[in-house]
């Protein structure tokens, strides 16, 4: 059912009802009146006839003579103009005028003190009672006055049947009034959701193209589909991502794992070859397999951490203290790399805002290159003054170093010397996880002249806008070698 259909039958029903509702009162308040303005005239009937209805009761008490009986009721009828009179005495009723008949109960004279309504088949009475009372002798008896309601609530049926016309009448009326208006209201929420449901966002860019109307419901809800629209594409651009890395990390493993698995296999060929070799030719290519393997587990480890870089959230970041994970990543190297020897110099706390699995894997891969290349010297120094916005990283190795020329493409995943044993992929995770963080890194030549590298990480203490900046496609063939990129 259309909103204006709905909005329709609402006020089509809502309308008579308050009708009705403020009819009710309305009859109440003419009921009110009428039977005020009767009550009125008993009551000032009353106070007219009391003297001659006393002098009626005291001529009944005392036996006067029929003759004056019947003058003092004639001067009492007279008094009550056009209300009916009933005098009630010890043992006589006299009557007059417009009432009930006698067989018509009446209410106690008390509950009659106020003006009370009584119905006598089809007619309708208002009566008022008066005691009266006299000194000689003493007595008394019961002055009742009856004034014709029939009038009145005929005037207040009339009324009713007027409002219950009105409410009839006002349905119908009300109902076209209401489509007609909530139709004409409603031409720019139907244009809305024209402009919307023409909206595809799987197969065109086209997004919705609103005007404003003036009616805030709408035009909020215009802001609301464009912000779901937003969202969509937001995420659509994500899952797209997240398929790019999912295709390029497969692409990635499967080029690169086939040369040590390639070579794994002959090894295993070897050994299961006949003549079967030697002792000293089987502990070579058990040597040889063992070292293919740890390739193999480590080049898979770099992989699934460039993409976890590419897709990672802004609600991933938090407080780290990079402090804390250099004392935990130079432990580390010199258990697996004993020979190196690493200088760690730094304040014991520095708290920046960050990913912590990126910045561990990038101080790692960091430290690791310089164990690697740098001839097993290593400088590690964390400046982080307290005032100053950001902290700086120096790892500092005495290795052959890196040429100007070749410092730009360092980054590039599966980018190494000729001689390199590694998988190419460890300084593209620092320069990943340095874009992530919206900080910058430069490779220069050591500043005591002495050979090496000196690797300077500059990363801000506080989250940055965007919170994940820049580079998101590490591992996707845009970021293949070639691409003249660099973190910062």
């Amino acid at each position: 059912m259309r909103l204006s259909t709905r909005i329709a039958l609402a006020v089509g029903v809502v309308v008579p009802l308050l009708v009705l509702g403020s009819g009710w009162i309305m009859v109440r308040l003419v009921g009110g009146d009428v039977h005020r303005q009767a009550d009125a005239h008993l009551r000032d009937r009353a106070a007219a006839v009391r003297p001659e209805a006393r002098d009626l009761l005291r001529a009944m008490v005392n036996d006067r003579p029929a003759g004056v009986e019947q003058a003092r009721q004639r001067r009492l009828f007279a008094a009550a103009l056009d209300v009916g009179i009933r005098v009630t005495g010890p043992g006589e009723t006299v009557s007059g005028g417009p009432q009930p008949a006698s067989s018509v109960p009446l209410p106690a004279a008390a509950g009659a003190a106020r003006p009370v309504t009584i119905k006598a088949g089809d007619q309708s009475w208002r009566v008022l009672a008066a005691p009266v009372t006299v000194a000689r002798p003493t007595d008394s008896g019961t002055l009742w006055l009856f004034a014709s309601d029939t009038a009145g609530q005929a005037q207040i049926a009339q009324v009713r049947r007027r409002i219950l016309t009105v409410a009839l009448l006002t349905a119908p009326v009300a109902g076209a009034a209401a489509w007609l208006a909530a139709a004409r209201l409603s031409r720019p929420l139907l244009l809305l959701q024209r402009r919307a449901g023409g909206i595809d966002p799987r197969t065109s860019a086209t997004r919705l193209d609103h005007t404003p109307t003036g009616v805030p419901e709408i035009d909020d809800l215009a802001g609301t589909l464009r912000t779901v629209l937003a969202r969509y594409d937001e995420q659509a651009a994500r899952i797209a991502e997240a398929l790019a890395t999912a295709r390029s990390f497969s692409a990635a493993a499967s080029h690169e794992l086939r040369t040590p698995l390639m070579s794994m296999r002959i090894n295993l060929d070897v050994l299961d070859g006949d003549p079967a070799p030697d002792a000293t030719e089987r502990a070579e290519i058990t040597a040889d397999l063992r070292a293919e393997h740890e390739r193999l587990l480590g080049l898979l480890v770099m992989l699934r951490t460039l993409a976890q870089g590419d897709l990672v959230e802004a609600d991933a970041f938090a407080p780290v203290d990079l402090a804390e994970v250099l004392e935990a990543a130079v432990r580390d190297l010199r258990k697996d790399h004993p020979a190196a020897r690493v200088a760690l110099t730094g304040p014991a706390h520095c708290v920046v805002h960050g990913w912590p699995p990126g910045l561990r894997s990038a101080v790692d891969n960091l430290l690791v290159n310089a164990a690697v290349h740098g001839a097993g010297t290593i400088d590690v120094t964390l400046h982080a003054p307290d005032a100053a916005p950001g902290v700086r990283l120096t790892v500092t190795d005495r290795g052959p170093g890196i040429a100007p020329a070749d410092r730009p493409g360092i980054f590039r995943r599966f980018h190494r010397r000729p001689d390199s044993p590694g998988s190419g992929l460890g300084l593209a995770l620092v320069g990943q996880q340095v874009a992530l963080h919206a900080g910058t890194i430069t490779v220069t030549d050591r500043p005591d002249g002495l050979p090496g590298a000196c690797f300077t990480l500059d990363l801000p203490r506080t989250a940055l806008a965007p919170v994940l900046p820049r580079q998101r496609d590490w591992l996707t063939e845009a970021s293949a070698p070639g691409r003249d990129d660099s973190p910062g």
